[in-house]
């Protein structure tokens, strides 16, 4: 294989402040170039450029100060509803709106449509770098698995050599009205399989305290991680974030819970806001914010400029040492009709909607952190052992990130999988009897 194919060694790299141990050289304001000395797919040691330094032997490539991440985490999306727009009529603006014209469409879903349509998704995420995904599934029936489940369980069984694949069950929150039922609901999706998780959709429309409470007390019995699409809107008086701090505190809840959305924070006023920020701060939920899809959701009125942004609190809950993670959503769907499954895109939006400072030294964490998807001890990657996967941008910088970062060079464990090496790196092969990882 080609020394450019599966480099044995990647100097000169320009990694964000964030995934660098401490402590780490500075150059003036900006930290030192790495190195990566790749083995057998994985990382085996990642220091400062040293320039005197003779080149190693093996496969290099010399960077020249270009972009690297590590695999991308897309944390939350919908592959059972992905590239349906085309074949709708018009659909009316916001939320509510969108899941009318999904609800139409749905009746004429099979599993050869679905399986069409999520391969795709999965396809493009994949050339993008992602190498975790998590998609919801939407479940509107107590009694019975929705087509979608059964088809998303064997592409993560086909996938899985490629990426992590879970699947998280939207089932409305009324559904969990009846403990005997929300029992039945988590006892069928702890039954399907690695990678499922138990789900809601809170909203002010369904508002239900006990269903919630039911909800995690049949996945604590299940021993099930949960992910709700929680207070997806903008009324200040939505409970559901505030209400998810206190019932895990208060069950002493041992999975862990994400919470997408929480547009409602941005619409309380501060003191209230804050509050529920402070109780999420003290137990194991971490944030994802969707700013592509919420954008176009949100103060959504035909013919009418919107004046809300409907984001999420991002820094203030970065601020507390809460997780935050960006993510896709919806992609050529009734809820948004543009996307493309690379997180990079959702993030260029949520810089400008949320003026976010720094985002390749700050905020690309929230593209990458898959152990902020689970409970348990943080996970960096690029440690030691750590599989090589790995994102080269080609022509973006970090001054302008993320701009210009659809060009890019994917590595998963060491070779790469899509891209082409830039002109300006210097690629070469020194004598070396190690076989190439």
């Amino acid at each position: 294989m080609l020394a450019s194919n599966a480099p044995d060694h990647i100097l000169n790299a320009r990694l964000p402040r964030w995934l660098l141990p401490r402590p780490w050289p500075m150059h003036g304001d900006q930290p030192a170039l790495a190195d990566l000395h790749l083995a057998y797919g994985r990382v085996e040691a990642m220091a400062p450029h040293a320039p005197s330094r003779a080149l190693p032997e093996g496969s290099t490539w010399d960077l020249a100060g270009a972009l690297v991440l590590p695999g991308l985490v897309d944390a939350h999306t919908h592959l059972d509803k992905a590239f349906t727009l085309p074949r709708m009529g018009t659909v009316k603006p916001g939320l509510l709106g969108a899941i009318e014209a999904m609800m139409v469409d749905r009746q004429g879903w099979t599993e050869a449509d679905i399986r069409a349509r999520a391969s795709r998704a999965l396809q493009w995420a994949y050339e993008a770098g992602t190498i975790h995904l998590r998609t919801h599934c939407d479940w509107w029936e107590p009694g019975a698995r929705p087509l979608a489940w059964h088809v998303l369980r064997e592409l993560a069984h086909e996938w899985a050599d490629r990426l992590v694949l879970e699947r998280v069950a939207l089932i409305p929150l009324h559904l969990y009205a009846e403990r005997a039922t929300a029992m039945q609901l988590a006892a069928t999706v702890a039954s399907s399989g690695p990678g499922a998780l138990l789900g809601g959709f809170v909203h002010s429309t369904n508002w239900n305290p006990q269903a919630l409470r039911n909800l995690f007390q049949a996945a604590q019995h299940h021993g099930l991680n949960v992910d709700l699409h929680v207070d997806e809107e903008l009324h200040p008086g939505a409970q559901g974030l505030a209400t998810t701090a206190a019932l895990l505190k208060e069950l002493r809840f041992e999975g862990h819970v994400v919470c997408g959305h929480t547009c409602a924070l941005a619409a309380q006023n501060e003191a209230t806001a804050f509050a529920t920020l402070d109780a999420v701060a003290q137990v194991p939920i971490t944030l994802v914010t969707l700013p592509i899809t919420n954008l176009l959701l949100q103060d959504a009125t035909t013919g009418r400029t919107p004046r809300q942004r409907g984001l999420t609190l991002v820094k203030e809950a970065r601020a507390r040492g809460i997780p935050v993670l960006v993510a896709s959503d919806n992609v050529q769907d009734p809820f948004c009709p543009v996307g493309s499954f690379d997180p990079l895109e959702a993030l260029a939006s949520g810089v400008l909607a949320a003026q976010l400072d720094a985002p390749f030294d700050q905020w690309s964490e929230s593209l990458c952190r898959t152990d902020w998807l689970r409970r348990g001890a943080p996970i960096l990657p690029l440690q030691a052992d750590e599989p090589a996967d790995l994102l080269v941008f080609t022509q973006a910088d970090h001054w302008g990130f993320p701009s210009r970062t659809h060009a890019r060079v994917v590595l998963r464990h060491g070779r790469v999988t899509s891209g082409h090496p830039s002109a300006n790196w210097h690629v070469a092969q020194t004598q070396s009897q190690r076989s190439m990882a």
